[in-house]
């Protein structure tokens, strides 16, 4: 039996790697009282007595509780951006390499990826490392959310009885083109530019799509749709969570709600011989948090990686 501590239980995440803890008979979850959990001693405590601690805070405070673990032998998986590129940490992305797989196993220093991150990198890292598009490619993205990503506040906003008619609508956000989550697409796909990558919230819980669009001119290995869905089922043919769609798969709408609840992310490929189309579809709240999360814990004290997320 691991002991497992929840830094941030209170949060989306938190609340949801809990709840999916629940079906896990292989682990004892520490909880601190409503009023000690902010209390840095009575944290430090049960950072440094859990085998493994999740840490569902914002980055600061991510950062101030990794300061308190003074136990070499403590996992940590931080579900922030605070350590997402640092050498220091691996990125839990399992599915990118058997390579990247050992490193999970072996790390005490994890940091869970992005949600939005999730579905670029799952799209793109392959096309990259196969050779069909150089790092300098000049990527344009398109990522759609259910509000649930957005945390507690805006979930409630979302929620309430008397909100602003414009939540009924898509709402593009980023605007800045600053986006939280480029930083690890840059670096998990050895990109040499910062893509365009445009956010959108909408009015629906949970579910995403990430939509990359590639030149076929453009590419250094020109390819067809039917040899890049090859390729790709080749490199995800081993995966539980990442999965590839056959052509006929492919709808004529594509929801992105329609992983909602699993830790599954699929991936489409479509469009036509000059313009190609590909898209990860998953649960932000899944594979893009929690799921990812407690997929990495399971792999890190080498347990089957399912155990809990089916």
């Amino acid at each position: 039996m691991y002991n497992v501590f929840i830094d941030g239980k209170e949060g989306t995440t938190g609340l949801q790697i809990f709840d999916r803890l629940a079906k896990h008979d292989d682990v004892n979850v520490i909880t601190l009282p409503e009023e000690k959990r902010k209390d840095p001693a009575a944290r430090a405590e049960c950072l440094n007595s859990a085998d493994v601690s999740f840490l569902c805070l914002p980055d600061d405070a991510a950062r101030e509780s990794v300061s308190l673990v003074k136990n070499p032998n403590v996992r940590i998986i931080d579900a922030s951006t605070a350590h997402r590129t640092s050498p220091d940490w691996v990125y839990g992305f399992p599915e990118l390499s058997q390579k990247r797989r050992e490193e999970i196993a072996k790390t005490k220093r994890l940091a869970n990826p992005g949600c939005y991150a999730t579905g670029f990198i799952a799209a793109v890292a392959p096309l990259v490392k196969g050779g069909f598009v150089s790092p300098e490619y000049p990527f344009v993205a398109t990522g759609i959310s259910g509000y649930s990503g957005a945390g507690k506040k805006t979930i409630a906003v979302y929620e309430s009885a008397e909100r602003d008619v414009e939540l009924d609508a898509p709402r593009n956000y980023g605007l800045n083109l600053n986006h939280k989550h480029l930083p690890e697409m840059v670096k998990e796909c050895g990109l040499k530019s910062t893509p365009i990558f445009t956010p959108i919230i909408c009015d629906y819980y949970c579910g995403m799509t990430v939509t990359v669009p590639i030149y076929v001119r453009l590419m250094d290995k020109k390819a067809t749709i039917s040899a890049l869905y090859e390729y790709f089922a080749e490199y995800y043919a081993r995966q539980n969570y990442v999965k590839v769609a056959k052509s006929e798969e492919v709808p004529t709408f594509l929801a992105a709600n329609s992983l909602a609840g699993t830790n599954l992310l699929k991936i489409y490929i479509s469009g036509n011989e000059e313009r190609i189309f590909i898209a990860s579809v998953l649960d932000n709240l899944g594979k893009g948090a929690s799921g990812a999360a407690v997929q990495n814990m399971n792999i890190m004290l080498g347990l089957d990686e399912r155990v809990s997320l089916d």
